[in-house]
């Protein structure tokens, strides 16, 4: 399993929509407004790192969303 965050910037106002969208994406656990440079913080669990770009194509392109940046999870041994 692959954990990653992505960190939104959204449009003056879409905070909320933004959030009731990109959480039915499908392999979203959470979706949180956050204070400071971003908006709103997901948390994105999928099967694989490949499957990463599909969700992060899908919450760029939902309505609202103006900017994000994703930084997927490493472990340390």
């Amino acid at each position: 399993m692959v954990k990653a965050y992505i960190l939104i910037e959204t449009e003056v106002g879409k905070m909320e929509e933004v959030i009731g969208s990109i959480s039915q994406i499908e392999g979203v656990k959470s979706a949180d407004l956050v204070t400071g440079l971003y908006d709103v913080i997901a948390t994105v669990e999928v099967p694989d790192l490949n499957s990463i770009g599909s969700v992060v194509k899908q919450v760029h392109s939902t309505p609202g969303v103006s900017k994000t940046t994703t930084c997927i999870g490493v472990r340390v041994p």
